[in-house]
C-alpha cells in the first residue's frame, strides 16, 4: 500500500512534532479537570451569597419591628392596637399590623423554648411593611408614636442589615479568592506537566534548534497541546459542578435545600466558560514555562 501524499491530511497528522496522546494525559485532564470542578462551585456559591445578601437586605430594608409597651391603665394589646393605627397614618409606611400573642410565641419559640414562651408575658409587637419608594424613617416613626401618647421602641432592623451586609460581602469574597486559588493550583499543575514534557522531549528540542526552529515556535507546540486538554479538562469540571448546581436549584432552590445559599439557572451560565477559561490558563502557563526553560537550554 502506497503512503498517502506529503500534502494530505492524513500525512500531516503523522509528521505531528508531540505525540497525540501521552499516558499521563489521564492523570492531567483529571486533576485539572477537579480543579474545574471546585472552581466552578466556589463562582455558583459566591452568587449564591450575593443573592441571599441581596434579598435579606430588600426585606429588611422594606420592614420595621416596634416593641410596644403599656402605659398607666392601657392593656397591652390596646396599646399595640393605637400604634398600629398611628404608624398606618405615617407617610413612608405602608402598613402597619399587630402581631398576636400566638405569633410573638412564636417568635421567641426558638430562642426559649415553645413552653417557656406560652408561660412567659409575650411582648407586643407590631410589624411595619414600608413604602420601598419613600420609606419611613425610625426617628420619624417614633416622633410620631410619642405624639401620639404611646410608649414603644422602633426597631428598623439599620443593625442586621450592617451585619448581613457585611456577611454577604465577606461570603463573596472568600467563594471568589477561592476560585482564583483554585486558578493558579491549575496553572502550577500545567506548568509542571509543560516542564516534564520538555524534559522527556530533549531530544526533540535539540533537533528543533538544528532545524532552525525558534523558542517561539518550540512553545507554542506546548501551549496548543495544553491549552486542548486543559479545555477538555475544563469541560468535563464544569458539567460536574452543572449538574450539582442544577440539582441544588431543582430541589432546593431559595425554599429548600438551599435557603442560606439559594442558586439560580441563570448561574449556569457562568459555568459556560469555563474550558475557554482552563484553555487560556493553561496556554499562558504553558507558554511562559516553556520559553523561561528554553532560555535556560540555549
Amino acid at each position: 500500500m502506497n503512503p498517502p501524499p506529503a500534502s494530505s491530511p492524513a500525512r500531516r497528522r503523522q509528521a505531528a512534532l508531540l505525540p497525540v496522546a501521552d499516558p499521563h494525559d489521564g492523570s492531567l485532564i483529571f486533576v485539572v479537570a477537579v480543579l474545574c470542578f471546585l472552581a466552578c462551585l466556589a463562582v455558583v456559591a459566591a452568587l449564591g451569597a450575593n443573592r441571599a445578601a441581596q434579598g435579606w437586605s430588600a426585606q429588611l430594608q422594606d420592614s420595621a419591628t416596634v416593641l410596644v409597651r403599656p402605659t398607666g391603665a392601657e392593656t397591652v394589646d390596646a396599646a399595640a392596637a393605637r400604634a398600629a393605627e398611628t404608624l398606618a397614618g405615617v407617610k413612608g409606611v405602608a402598613q402597619a399590623e399587630m402581631l398576636d400573642k400566638e405569633k410573638a410565641e412564636a417568635l421567641l419559640a426558638p430562642w426559649i423554648g415553645a413552653d417557656v414562651a406560652a408561660d412567659l408575658p409575650a411582648p407586643r409587637l407590631v410589624a411595619v411593611d414600608l413604602d420601598p419608594k419613600t420609606p419611613a424613617s425610625a426617628a420619624t416613626m417614633q416622633q410620631a408614636l410619642k405624639a401620639a401618647g404611646v410608649d414603644a421602641t422602633v426597631d428598623d432592623h439599620s443593625l442586621w442589615l450592617k451585619d448581613i451586609l457585611r456577611a454577604g460581602a465577606l461570603a463573596r469574597l472568600a467563594a471568589m479568592s477561592v476560585a482564583v486559588l483554585i486558578a493558579a493550583a491549575a496553572a502550577a499543575v500545567i506548568a509542571f506537566a509543560t516542564r516534564a514534557g520538555l524534559a522527556a522531549r530533549g531530544d526533540l528540542v535539540s533537533v528543533l534548534y538544528l532545524t532552525g526552529g525558534e523558542d517561539r515556535f518550540i512553545a507554542g507546540l506546548f501551549q496548543v497541546r495544553f491549552a486542548w486538554l486543559a479545555a477538555l479538562a475544563g469541560l468535563l469540571g464544569g458539567t460536574g459542578a452543572a449538574i450539582i448546581a442544577a440539582g441544588a436549584r431543582a430541589y432546593g432552590g431559595g425554599e429548600g435545600l438551599t435557603p442560606i445559599l439559594p442558586v439560580a439557572w441563570s448561574d449556569l451560565l457562568a459555568i459556560l466558560p469555563c474550558p475557554l477559561i482552563a484553555a487560556l490558563i493553561a496556554a499562558l502557563a504553558a507558554r511562559w514555562t516553556a520559553m523561561t526553560l528554553l532560555r535556560e537550554m540555549a
